[in-house]
């Protein structure tokens, strides 16, 4: 391969050209010196910033919808922490050292101690370094870093955007996004689909291209220098894909197109993009900002909100996915060495069972106030025994319908038995591609292990697929790998009985599989089985379909 092309993991479908942006990556360092005259002034100028920064995020979050304002309002919250404005007031004090200084020190022992977590808490990074330089810029009164005013249509390159960048993202004029980080689950992968934005991430040496325009292709992955002198090319929305609604093949082989939400715009979003129902509604969202346990009450109206747009249709909902990535103030988690593989999702409610059965409570009485058809999962859940645990609390909550997520190697492999246990599985294709692979999902240098196109990753779920064909029960996927309208077809031939996905490729992964028979689907499926790459695996099928 030359200079003038890099591979990387195409995390956001479509091909786009255009002159090339490079996104300023930190503010940089504060000095140490001068001391402030007045230490205490200095510190409660903290304060202030943080608070302006939060409104400004929180604001930018009112004009969002769906994943962008989930993540807006996120770091908002984390922008206004009290424990960093504290322990950052406490450095000017106890060192008489600038504000500036003391903030940047302040995130800095917030992030490491975050990396140091590993896994799902390592993630968290990036926010804080970037919520670290918002602040900055706000006391010292100059422009934060991040993505510039754009003069016209371009190519955005970046060792990788902040989420809060990101979601403030114009599709008018960024016409495609690469970066040297990132994994096929970061938030810039997650939003760029969202927003239909072709986007490559884990390009090694994108920032050292000295191509004054480049070409993205979010489908192979690569990135190329083009003549700059080239008109822009502008990929086609996904949006715009034409589908009748109804998800199924050709030859009218049924399968359900759903939307993963989290709150009430992504219902609102989900239910005009045409989604079917709801795959995965994420229901931690209604916790993040809680000090203590909301009130059945206070879930079931939160609940409620969310099932109202999908009145007579069906809506999954996911119970509380705690711990690593979502730690919760209410349930003061220990501190582990590695929380992606320690007491997260179900586990948490082997020791608090009461917690497990107040939400269900909550999601019983939300389901008879909107009038949706409401079936419960739960998250990381690795035995038939857990299975069959979670499914009693279930029928003891009134709830008709109980399934789990396939996150987990083990639960694959024993699929057959879990769904003796539950009515239907779910398989959460972002966690079981990390756990099977070893592979952190938002550590750049292992993003192509976490390529849902990876054949062992779909021979785990060709096992799921089979064992839900024998036993006559349903089997989704509400991971990322849904979103793909070419691995949706492949998901489709593996026994996958509906797709779960952001709201923004419903009508593509939609008119995809309305394209081609179940047969086709099938055979692009044992095609991509027996690949032994990626790229052969995602070829073999686009051979076939």
């Amino acid at each position: 391969m030359s200079d003038e092309q890099l591979s990387g993991v195409g995390v956001s479908p479509g091909r786009a050209s255009g002159p090339v942006v490079k996104v300023t990556e930190s503010i940089t360092e504060p000095a140490s010196s001068p001391g402030p005259d007045d230490p205490y002034a200095e510190a409660a100028m903290i304060a202030p910033a943080a608070q302006a920064v939060a409104a400004r995020l929180d604001a930018m979050a009112e004009s969002a919808a769906g994943d962008a304002a989930t993540i807006l309002t996120t770091t908002a919250a984390m922008a206004a922490d009290p424990a960093l404005v504290s322990q950052a007031e406490q450095l000017v004090t106890a060192q008489r050292i600038p504000a500036a200084r003391a903030v940047y020190e302040a995130a800095g022992n917030f992030a490491q101690a975050l990396a140091s977590a590993g896994g799902y808490m390592a993630e968290r990074v990036r926010d804080i370094e970037d919520v670290r330089d918002r602040i900055i810029a706000e006391l010292l009164g100059i422009a934060p870093p991040g993505v510039p005013e754009l003069g016209r249509p371009s190519v955005l390159v970046a060792r990788d955007l902040a989420p809060a960048d990101t979601a403030g993202l114009d599709p008018a004029t960024v016409l495609a996004l690469a970066t040297e980080e990132g994994g096929p689950t970061s938030h810039t992968a997650i939003l760029a689909r969202s927003l239909g934005i072709p986007a490559v991430v884990a390009v090694r040496g994108v920032l050292a291209m000295a191509a004054e325009a480049i070409a993205v292709d979010g489908d192979t992955g690569t990135v190329e220098a083009v003549d700059p002198q080239a008109p822009s090319v502008a990929a086609t929305s996904a949006g715009s894909a034409e589908w009748d609604g109804k998800g199924a093949t050709s030859d009218e082989h049924r399968i359900k197109v759903l939307a993963n939400v989290g709150n009430p715009a992504d219902a609102s979003a989900a239910a005009e993009a045409g989604a079917e129902g709801v795959g995965l509604f994420r229901t931690e969202f209604s916790y993040l900002d809680a000090d203590d346990e909301p009130s059945i009450d206070q879930q079931r109206a939160a609940y409620r909100a969310v099932l109202e747009p999908f009145r007579g249709k069906p809506v999954i909902v996911r119970t509380l996915d705690a711990g690593a990535d979502k730690p919760l103030a209410f349930l003061a988690p220990e501190i582990e060495p590695n929380p992606a593989l320690g007491v997260r999702g179900l586990r948490v409610a082997f020791d608090r069972q009461g917690v497990l059965d107040r939400q269900l409570e909550a999601i019983a009485g939300a389901s008879a106030d909107s009038g949706a058809d409401v079936s419960v999962m739960a998250p990381m859940v690795a035995t038939a025994e857990e299975a069959a645990w979670f499914a009693e609390r279930v029928a003891a909550a009134g709830i008709g319908s109980a399934g789990v997520m396939i996150e987990v190697p083990a639960a694959a492999l024993t699929a057959s038995e879990v769904l003796d246990a539950v009515d239907f599985v779910s398989i959460g294709t972002n966690d079981l591609a990390q756990y099977t692979f070893a592979a952190d999902r938002q550590l750049g240098a292992v993003a192509k292990l976490n390529d849902p196109w990876q054949p062992g990753l779909l021979r785990l779920i060709a096992l799921v697929g089979e064992a839900g064909k024998a036993k006559g029960k349903p089997t989704g996927v509400c991971g990322e790998a849904a979103a793909d309208p070419l691995l949706a077809r492949v998901l489709t031939g593996l026994g996958v009985t509906s797709l779960s996905m952001n709201a923004s490729s419903v009508r593509a992964v939609g008119a995809s599989l309305a394209a081609v028979s179940l047969a086709d689907c099938e055979q692009a499926a044992q095609a991509a089985l027996g690949a032994p790459t990626v790229a052969a695996a995602r070829a073999a099928a686009k051979g076939v379909s």
